[in-house]
């Protein structure tokens, strides 16, 4: 079986790679072609060119490399056409891989499956009808989402979120890994300010500043700082008028992804930016404070759109605002450091929530990429 798979960002590889290893499970025999990042490489995808190229994200951040980004489509759409493949699977990043699906169908009759389904539910609602003509099939990461895809005349199948299925560190490595980054006292608070250098540009003086005055209170206060690959001497020149000083986890050490898991269990609480870091913090039980901003143009436009009055997947999924959020103009230091001073007096107060939200995301079901990979085979009539 040809499988052609197109990501665009960071979580969209991953979820590409564990469908990749739940489809070779279920036929050995498959072969991949597409676009991908370094965990699907690993699996063997000999990339059509670096997705790096692809992981941009604003409406304003986008418009000055938009010929680019087409020129990118065009070619793997045209790639697309040669290999032939069996099913198209594209994953996330609808604005690119929807557009590559729509190219394609418009020259050949494939069927098309698109991994993580458009949050139509929060903005734009019209994509579903629109994707429907060039999407046979859709696998959604939440539980609400089938019927808005459905209603498109799509099928879809909830195969749950990955995050959800993540296993616990053992309690004494926890504990090791606190007692070497912060010692006995004070609290130990993760900053996540984005994977994106534009993300960080705008967020890491916020949480800088936020973090001066949650020590004023906290004058214990430890902070460790995961990074994104290639971002290390970005995020040390970000951080380094920092009043605290956040351990930065490089992720080019060994053992990199065993201790940034280590991080988020052992956290007392987290400041992060919005998007998918929030359902990894509720699997490590780690209460938290959202706080987001961007481009200027990009905002007026954005706020305008949503349909919803929160971006934190805990508080959709609560149905009420659980965690605090600051999101662009309240995206200030010294609201949010009030509000991480509220969750470290009370951190129990999150955690109820944050046990539904993974229960309700296929914890203590099958591993999603497998059910992925059921439901495609399925899909072909092959599964």
């Amino acid at each position: 079986m040809k499988v052609f798979i197109v990501a665009g960002e960071a979580s969209g590889d991953r979820l590409g790679a564990a469908l990749m290893d739940g489809l070779r499970a279920l036929r050995p025999e498959t072969r991949f072609h597409g676009v991908g990042g370094a965990e699907m490489t690993r699996r063997g995808l000999n990339s059509l060119f670096p997705m790096s190229e692809l992981s941009v994200m604003g409406l304003a951040e986008v418009l000055p490399r938009y010929r680019h980004l087409r020129r990118r489509m065009i070619q793997t759409a045209d790639a697309v056409l040669d290999v032939d493949p069996d099913v198209l699977i594209t994953v996330d990043s609808p604005d690119f891989c929807l557009r590559v699906a729509s190219r394609v169908r418009a020259r050949r009759r494939l069927r098309t499956v698109h991994y993580v389904a458009p949050s139509v539910w929060a903005w734009r609602p019209k994509r579903a009808q629109r994707m429907a003509p060039f999407v046979d099939q859709v696998l959604a990461l939440l539980p609400f989402e089938p019927p808005y895809m459905e209603a498109a005349g799509m099928r879809c199948d909830f195969v749950g979120h990955p995050v959800a299925t993540e296993r616990r560190p053992e309690p004494a490595a926890i504990r090791a890994f606190r007692s070497e980054v912060a010692g006995e006292d004070g609290p130990l608070l993760l900053a996540l300010p984005g994977s994106r250098l534009s993300e960080l540009r705008r967020l890491a003086p916020v949480f800088g500043a936020a973090l001066q005055r949650l020590a004023g209170r906290h004058p214990g206060l430890r902070v460790v700082l995961p990074v994104a690959p290639g971002m290390v001497t970005d995020v040390r020149g970000l951080t380094a008028d920092w009043r605290v000083r956040p351990v930065i986890l490089d992720p080019a050490r060994p053992g990199a992804a065993r201790r940034k898991r280590l991080a988020f269990h052992a956290a007392d609480a987290a400041l992060a930016a919005s998007g998918t870091v929030s359902l990894e913090l509720a699997a490590a039980d780690t209460p938290m404070v959202v706080a987001y901003d961007m481009n200027w143009l990009s905002w007026q436009i954005m706020r305008r759109m949503v349909r919803i009055d929160t971006v934190t997947l805990v508080n959709l999924i609560e149905g009420r605002h659980v965690v605090p959020e600051f999101l662009g103009p309240a995206c200030r230091p010294d609201p949010i450091a009030a509000a991480l001073d509220g969750v470290l007096a009370d951190p129990s107060r999150q955690r109820p929530a944050l046990a539904r939200t993974m229960r309700a995301l296929g914890r203590g079901g099958g591993a999603p990429g497998l059910r992925a990979a059921h439901a495609v085979l399925n899909g072909l009539g092959a599964g």
